[in-house]
C-alpha cells in the first residue's frame, strides 16, 4: 500500500509521524513523508531507510500580520497545487496528517483526488492547522481521550488512539535506596520561569530534605553556569545540562518531574508513569488543556504560570517528599499504557 504521511513545524508533530512511518515501512508499505524546511533535517535523520521525503513550501499562519498571513496561505496553496500534481504519479492509497500547517497541502491534495484521509491531533485541544483541515478528512485520531474545540467535527468519525512516543519510553522499576530525585525540563529551549522558581524553592526546603535531594535541571546553554553555581552555593546536589540525551532514562529515574506540558511530554510521563508539576506555556491553550488532562488523572498538578511561585512550590515539594506513599500513588495514576502506533496503523490499513 502507498501511504503519504504529512507533518511539520515541530518535533511534537514529527516524532509521532516517524514512529508510525517506521511501523508501516517495517510491514512493507511504500511511505513518503512530506514536511517543511524547519524540520526537514530531523525527518531525514530519523525516517525509515526506504521512505521518501517531499518538501512543502508552508509555514504557520497564527500570530502574524495580515500581510504575513496572506503570504503563508499563498505558500500553502502553492504547495497544495504541487502535491495535487505529484499525487497523479504517486497515487497514494491513504494520506495521514500529523498536524502543523505543513501538513495542510497534503490534506487538500488528497481531497482533490478523493484519497481516504486521516488526521491525528496530538493535544487535548485541537490546533489551528488541524481545525482548518477537519472538513477534508474522514477520520480524526486523538492523542487524549477528550479534545476541546471540536465544534467543527460533527459527523466525523473520532477515534482515541493515544500519541506515539519514541520506543525508548518504556516503564522501568524504580531503583531501590536511591536519593529523592527531581527532573526539571522546559523542553529543548528551556523555560525561564522554571530556571527562576525551581532553584529558589528548593533552596528553601527543610535541611533534612535538601541534603538528600538530587536535581537534574535542563536549561538554556547560556544559563547552565549560573544555575550550577546557585545549586552548589545552596548545598544542593544537581546536574545542570543544556540537553538531555537520554530523556527516557532521566524520566524513569525521577520521583517527580517539573516541566512544561507539550503533548509529547505529557504522554511520555503517562507512558512511563511519573507524577509531575506542569506549568503550561501561558500563550498556548493546547498546553493548558494537556496539563489539565494529566492533572485530572490524579497524577500531578496543572499550575498556571502566574500562580507558580517559589513559596507554593517549596510547600508542595515538602509535602510530597515527606509523603512518599502519595508520590507512589500519583505515579500509579499517571501510568497509561501506550499502544498508539498499533492503533493508528490499524486505522490506516485495517490490520
Amino acid at each position: 500500500m502507498k501511504i503519504w504521511i504529512a507533518t511539520g513545524g515541530t518535533g511534537g508533530h514529527v516524532f509521532p509521524a516517524l514512529a508510525v512511518a517506521s511501523e508501516l515501512s517495517r510491514r512493507g508499505h511504500h511511505i513518503i513523508i512530506s514536511t517543511d524546511r524547519r524540520v526537514r533535517d530531523m525527518v531525514k535523520k530519523n525516517k525509515p531507510e526506504r521512505a521518501g521525503i517531499a518538501h512543502v513550501w508552508a509555514g504557520g499562519v497564527g500570530g502574524k500580520s495580515k500581510l504575513q498571513q496572506a503570504a503563508a496561505l499563498f505558500k500553502i496553496g502553492m504547495s497544495a497545487a504541487a502535491l495535487t500534481l505529484r499525487f497523479m504519479i504517486f497515487r497514494p492509497d491513504r494520506v495521514v496528517s500529523f498536524g502543523g500547517y505543513a501538513s495542510v497541502p497534503a490534506v487538500l491534495a488528497a481531497h482533490v483526488w478523493k484519497v481516504p484521509t486521516f488526521l491525528h491531533e496530538q493535544n487535548a485541544a485541537i490546533g489551528r492547522a488541524n481545525k482548518f483541515a477537519l472538513k477534508w478528512v474522514g477520520v480524526l485520531m486523538t492523542g487524549f481521550p477528550a479534545v476541546a474545540g471540536m465544534n467543527d467535527a460533527r459527523g466525523l468519525r473520532i477515534v482515541y488512539t493515544g500519541l506515539p512516543v519514541r520506543k525508548e519510553f518504556v516503564p522501568k522499576p524504580p531503583a531501590k535506596n536511591k536519593s529523592p530525585r527531581i527532573l526539571v525540563t522546559g523542553g529543548s529551549l528551556g523555560a525561564a520561569i522554571l530556571d527562576e522558581i525551581v532553584p529558589s524553592s528548593i533552596s528553601h526546603l527543610p535541611s533534612s530534605l535538601k541534603r538528600k535531594l538530587f536535581v537534574v535541571h535542563q536549561t538554556r546553554p547560556d544559563a547552565v553556569a549560573k544555575l550550577q553555581k546557585f545549586y552548589a552555593d545552596s548545598g544542593i546536589r544537581a546536574n545542570v545540562v543544556s540537553f538531555i540525551h537520554d530523556m527516557a532514562g532521566e524520566m524513569n529515574a525521577a520521583d517527580l518531574v517539573i516541566g512544561r506540558s507539550g503533548a509529547s511530554t505529557v504522554v511520555e510521563l503517562q507512558t512511563i508513569g511519573r507524577p509531575a508539576i506542569l506549568v503550561p506555556l501561558n500563550i498556548n491553550p493546547d498546553q493548558a488543556a494537556n496539563a489539565e488532562s494529566f492533572a485530572g488523572l490524579g497524577a500531578g498538578f496543572a499550575v498556571p504560570q502566574e500562580k507558580f511561585t517559589a513559596k507554593w512550590l517549596a510547600a508542595s515539594l515538602t509535602e510530597l517528599f515527606e509523603n512518599p506513599a502519595r508520590l507512589a500513588k500519583m505515579a500509579e495514576k499517571a501510568r497509561v499504557p501506550n499502544d498508539a502506533v498499533k492503533k493508528i496503523v490499524k486505522e490506516l490499513i485495517g490490520d
